[in-house]
């Protein structure tokens, strides 16, 4: 299962996932080819940029700018971009190497089924003269069906069809029970917002409202578009529609609460609490006719949400699904409405200067409909099964680390401690790509049709969600293609997981000086083993069962360590005036400082009782540290930065960096960082939870 959309709604949100923000430098080597005996380190001469450093720097006073200060001076954010770094970096090697991949398919002479799907889909998506000349007549039957809808139930029946990817109010997906995991069911969560979240319809400032502005009249734009008559106006009642909506919404911060997060409950109970939105209509179009239970993520915003609906007229709800329509399909429509929605979405709401290139844009496309069948070229071409090896064995380094770790925690009761370590022992690692790969069967690719393609595409998906409920528990299945630059844990499976794509510099280099292996991948390890304890993930058992399994005065304990994490986030500025959350954070921010913790740690052991030698002119420790801060460079636009800020709940990569290293104590030592440095925090301020 990659991750699957439905109604606005991305699977991704079930997964504590390290998300694409931090950077560094690397060339795009053969991998393949390379050994530990021949290779050469891909960054300087150990794994280390030195030539980004900036030495003027004490790196007491600011550890981020010591490690890339040069880098951030001169490198230019690509206009196509909102932020650059390492992650993306990275991400534009993978892409460069899934490009090769996919015009070798669309070019091959005597293609496979699988590269002729491929092929077929990169190349429509790159047809512009046909997309140009076919104008709107490719959605004309479908903006028909929706103006032609009477009542309610037929906005719910068209709210259901998988294959238009509407926004709805109440977002449906299939997945695995929290509390119950040998069994997948309906889960159902708020959803139906264009703006980013709820406090984006209610923050005050010249800003926001110009962004609330600008949003209409974007709205009004795509009605334009559909010949709607007075767009201007009904678009500012789609606009109300919409923030009554946003009203009942869950805050960032709420909704990572998993205790409640999860409301179980029958059909019955659910047609009580929200009668206006027509379940029994939803779930029978969407095949879940049969489903007796449910669970609902937010309670009160989906109770809200059936209340808004009910109230609003069919004619505002039309409207407002028009401009659904044109949004999730504009990428495949003529330039003026694709130029539209990256007008608003991509410079107003992140400050990018210019649309990715159209094969940028096409190979994301197929990379996320048939992701698989090229990840398996990727990994054949581009991973060799000697990385696989290296990173099992620094997951098993990286896990005894962490029990020791658990053994020592002076805090921590004799109970909890043995529940701790079952679940530490129970992690499955995935590295580098599945066992078992989708082949997409049944999805169909027309060359001559795009949009039935991608329409396809979704009833595709849908039907696969659907396909799982009353059977096994498919735990091969992955939640990222290999080719993604990233890795994720699922508590609900407590596995821990690495696409191929990761596994090279500055993360991981076969070739680097094991510090600076550690201090990258290895932190990224402990990043993911950590999810599985931060204040979220602590509340699953080894074996993905939601439930307390913490005594109360270890719970206590726990909570006051981490809220002091918390403060001390909530404490940084990246732009003047905007604070990040430290609570919306949490669980990321734990994730980080048990990574370096156990990574460090790992390193330590690794080395058997001996000294690592000075490469460099820089100690073990040092490159160690200096390999975590490189991994996390990176540059934003302000307008990225503020909604990176507002929705979390990855730090930016200077706080992530700064604010991880001033809490553990060989970070001072190895820089000899005393109470006169900036970064300086006295020892009882410092936090420490594994």
């Amino acid at each position: 299962m990659t991750f699957k959309y439905f109604a606005g709604v991305s699977l991704a949100a079930l997964a504590l996932t390290l998300s694409a923000c931090g950077e560094g430098t690397q060339t795009d080597q053969s991998a393949t080819k390379m050994t530990q005996s021949d290779a050469k380190p891909i960054l300087g001469t150990f794994g280390i940029a030195t030539d980004h450093m900036d030495t003027s720097v004490d790196p007491g006073d600011d550890f981020f700018r010591y490690v890339n200060g040069s880098w951030l001076d001169t490198k230019e954010i690509p206009a196509d971009r909102s932020r650059y770094g390492s992650f993306s970096l990275l991400a534009d090697q993978a892409e460069a190497r899934v490009r090769t991949i996919i015009e070798d398919a669309a070019t091959s002479e005597t293609p496979s089924a699988d590269e002729k799907r491929i092929g077929d889909f990169y190349n429509a998506y790159l047809n512009t003269e046909a997309i140009e000349a076919n104008d709107l007549s490719p959605v004309m039957e479908d903006i028909r069906r929706i103006k032609s809808a009477k009542t309610h139930e037929d906005i719910v029946r068209l709210m259901s069809d998988p294959a238009l990817g509407l926004s709805a109010p109440v977002g449906p997906y299939v997945y695995i029970d929290a509390k119950q995991n040998d069994e997948y069911i309906t889960y159902l969560t708020q959803s139906g917002l264009g703006l980013p979240n709820r406090n984006a319809y209610f923050e005050k400032g010249e800003k926001a409202r110009g962004i609330r502005d600008a949003y209409v009249d974007y709205m009004a734009a795509m009605l334009a578009e559909a010949n709607v008559k007075n767009n201007q106006a009904r678009a500012k009642q789609v606009m109300k529609f919409e923030t009554a909506v946003a009203e009942g919404h869950w805050e960032p911060v709420k909704r990572r609460d998993r205790d409640l997060t999860y409301n179980k409950m029958t059909r019955a109970e659910l047609n009580e609490l929200a009668p206006g939105m027509m379940f029994d209509v939803m779930f029978e179009e969407l095949g879940l006719g049969d489903q007796a239970e449910v669970i609902v993520r937010e309670k009160s915003a989906v109770e809200n949400a059936a209340k808004v609906f009910a109230e609003t007229p069919v004619g505002v709800l039309k409207d407002y699904l028009i401009v659904s329509l044109l949004n999730e399909h504009s990428a495949f429509l003529p330039a003026r409405i694709d130029d539209a929605t990256f007008e608003f979405y991509g410079k107003t709401l992140r400050g990018q200067e210019e649309q990715r290139p159209r094969w940028k844009r096409a190979v994301s496309a197929v990379n996320g409909t048939l992701g698989e069948v090229v990840g398996k070229v990727y990994v054949e071409k581009h991973f060799p099964e000697d990385s696989k090896v290296k990173m099992d064995t620094l997951v098993e380094n990286l896990r005894a680390a962490f029990k020791e770790g658990i053994d020592g925690l002076e805090w921590m009761g004799e109970d909890t401690k043995e529940e701790a370590q079952y679940k530490l022992a129970k992690f499955n690692p995935k590295i580098g790509y599945p066992d078992k790969w989708e082949t997409y069967e049944g999805l169909e690719v027309n060359a001559d049709d795009l949009i039935g393609t991608i329409q396809s595409a979704r009833v595709w998906e849908w039907q696969d969600q659907l396909s799982q409920i009353g059977g096994p528990i498919d735990r091969d299945e992955w939640g990222m293609t290999p080719q993604t630059v990233n890795a994720y844990y699922n508590s609900i499976l407590n596995e821990i997981v690495f696409p191929a794509a990761i596994l090279d510099a500055p993360f991981f280099d076969p070739a680097a000086d094991p510090a600076v292996n550690y201090g990258g991948i290895g932190a990224v390890i402990g990043h993911e083993m950590g999810h599985g304890f931060d204040d979220q993930g602590r509340k699953s058992d080894g074996d993905g069962i939601q439930r307390d399994w913490w005594t109360e005065a270890d719970a206590e304990a726990y909570e006051a360590r981490a809220g002091a994490l918390a403060d001390q986030y909530s404490e940084f500025e990246p732009l003047p005036g905007e604070f990040l959350n430290g609570r919306l954070g949490l669980g990321e921010n734990i994730g980080d400082l048990t990574g370096v913790t156990m990574a460090y740690n790992a390193y330590k052991k690794s080395l058997n009782g001996k000294e690592a030698p000075e490469i460099g002119g820089f100690t073990g420790d040092q490159r160690f540290f200096m390999a975590w801060a490189q991994v996390w460079a990176i540059k934003w636009r302000d307008e990225a930065l503020s909604q990176q800020i507002k929705n979390g709940p990855h730090s930016p990569g200077e706080f992530r960096a700064n604010g991880i290293v001033r809490n553990v104590q060989p970070w001072y030592d190895a820089f000899n960082v005393t109470p006169e440095h900036e970064m300086y925090l006295a020892p009882e301020d410092r936090v420490k939870i594994w």
